[in-house]
């Protein structure tokens, strides 16, 4: 049924896919745009106006049933959150590592396919249009310079290392190879150049033009973090309070990672434990590990399937690829197009690895794969929903049900092998770490007088490191991207625990109710969309 709140919606999504590639190519929205874009002060202050223009005419408008009050909510939190931030000058110092714009324009060459003459007309228009996208962007960086607001010097190196990384390995070169012969080669070849031409540039000026002059303060202060965390959560926190808690989640599941590991090796210190689980459930080679990743994929969705949730068959495939990119850190998930011509894609970073430990990563194919990023991603592709909630999604709602789905897939008891509820666990333990190194550094807030002894009383980029290492037992391969990322990205690496809590809070105020049937409630939980938490806490409270 269409609304005029749903049409609303509707003609956001159109508007916005035109002006923003990227972003639509990413959400696999399904409408004609090519590879241009204004991504510069302009277009920044283009988009702005649309998020006003959008939110005046949402507010007068009245929902007409269940489905638009929901629509609404979370239409007019985003809006709200956008201009927030707008207002607040944060697109002058757009920049961050390793999951920033580096990143999102050479996946953008990638995400189209490049399969049919059309996809390769698309390639092509997406090559010759970026040199378009990153001046905008190093324009938008420019006024940030000039104005004094700059993001910090560490998102600018560990950028511009990034962006070097994909011209050491010929990363745009290799598009021309896998063409071959015909009539877009000439086309395509001046594309790369100018694509390489581009990233040379970024790679100049962020190093000599942009990191000389940025701030060496990584914390973003109470005000940023405030708007910067909303964006993430959707729903504003008490942050001081949200730090206490992280502080003793990480303490409750460290006990608990204890008694796992003394199933594992009996009188064995924790370390001891993880090297053994290393030396023994590992598999070597990049082809041995992709295929255990596409197997244990493939295993999860038949065991999910019928029992606690019934998988559109539309859905039952994933795509699994390794990244080799310099920089690269946590694997992350790409979702399916709208009309589902493009799959839903897992991405499993090498780094300098030829042996790979899969005890600890059995959890974290179950948080990108099913029941995880793509079930949920999935499922909101193939039932009716607005167009405006299906394509404005909300990391806190996205990665709290990923984590959800971690610890949903050990109560299944799916952790069956050695080792592997300790990996869920040990995975569990980096995030309630993420929680306390994330508020902690852009707050700079005291580290708590009990935790004094081991990691000194303020925080840093060594001590965020070593929480990390030391209670997260985060691989040594992910520790620098890791924290570059938290330092860079503020209030993203707290939705995954505060997330989960807020699935889990609202499960267990469901079952409370007479006749719960926790299948019903996935599937009506997920069927509200990746709403933001504020709006998702109060509308599961009417399933």
């Amino acid at each position: 049924m269409t609304t005029p709140i749903s049409a609303l919606g509707d003609q956001y999504v159109r508007e916005r896919t035109k002006r923003n590639p990227i972003s639509a190519t990413y959400l696999g929205v399904t409408e004609d745009f090519d590879g241009t874009g204004d991504f510069g002060p302009e277009g920044q202050a283009t988009e702005a106006e649309a998020d006003r223009r959008a939110l005046a005419e949402l507010n007068g408008l009245e929902p007409v049933n269940r489905d638009d009050r929901v629509a609404a909510a979370h239409m007019r939190e985003r809006l709200t959150t956008n201009l927030d931030a707008y207002d607040s000058g944060e697109w002058k110092r757009s920049l961050r590592a390793p999951y920033g714009m580096v990143q999102s324009l050479r996946n953008y060459l990638d995400m189209g396919g490049r399969t049919t003459p059309e996809q390769w007309e698309l390639a092509t228009l997406r090559l010759e249009g970026m040199p378009g996208l990153l001046e905008g962007w190093i324009d938008c960086l420019k006024v940030g310079l000039a104005d004094g607001v700059t993001a910090a010097r560490r998102q600018a190196v560990a950028a511009a290392d990034q962006a070097q990384g994909y011209l050491d390995i010929n990363s745009f070169d290799s598009i021309v190879s896998e063409y071959g012969d015909g009539p877009l080669k000439s086309r395509l070849e001046a594309g790369v150049a100018a694509a390489t031409s581009g990233y040379a540039e970024l790679v100049r000026f962020l190093r000599e033009d942009y990191a000389p002059r940025a701030t060496e303060t990584d914390g973003v202060g109470a005000e940023r973090y405030e708007v910067a965390s909303r964006q993430c959560l959707g729903d504003v926190i008490d942050a001081h309070d949200a730090y206490n808690w992280g502080w003793e989640e990480l303490r409750r599941l460290e006990a608990e990672m204890a008694v796992e590991a003394e199933k594992v090796l009996p009188g064995a210190e924790l370390g001891e434990v993880i090297e053994h689980l290393n030396r023994t459930q590992s598999v070597e080679g990049e082809d041995a590990y992709l295929e255990w990743l596409k197997e244990l994929h493939a295993t999860a969705l038949d065991r999910l399937d019928g029992t606690h949730f019934d998988i559109d068959p539309r859905i039952k495939d994933v795509d699994v690829v390794l990244v080799h990119a310099k920089g690269a850190g946590s694997p992350y998930y790409t979702p399916p197009s709208e009309d589902l011509s493009r799959l839903g894609r897992t991405w499993w970073p090498v780094a300098d690895r030829t042996r790979f430990n899969i005890w600890n990563e059995a959890t974290t194919v179950y948080h990108e794969g099913v029941p995880g990023h793509h079930l949920q991603y999935g499922q909101i592709n193939v039932v009716d929903m607005p167009r405006y909630t299906r394509n404005n999604r909300v990391s806190g709602n996205s990665e709290g049900w990923a984590l959800y789905a971690e610890k949903l897939a050990d109560e299944l008891g799916w952790h069956d092998e050695p080792g592997r509820r300790l990996g869920m666990l040990k995975a569990s333990a980096m995030r309630a770490a993420r929680v306390v190194i994330d508020i902690g550094v852009h707050l700079d807030l005291p580290i708590p007088a009990s935790e004094v002894s081991r990691h000194g009383p303020r925080w840093n980029f060594d001590v965020a490191v070593e929480v990390l290492r030391d209670r997260g037992r985060v691989s040594q391969h992910r520790l620098y991207p890791e924290i570059v990322r938290y330092f860079g990205w503020p209030g993203q690496a707290i939705t995954y625990k505060l997330g989960e809590r807020a699935w889990l809070a609202a499960r267990d105020e469901a079952k409370a109710r007479p006749g719960f049937d926790l299948k019903m409630w996935h599937t009506d939980a997920l069927n509200l969309g990746p709403v933001g938490l504020g709006v998702l806490t109060d509308f599961l409270r009417d399933l």
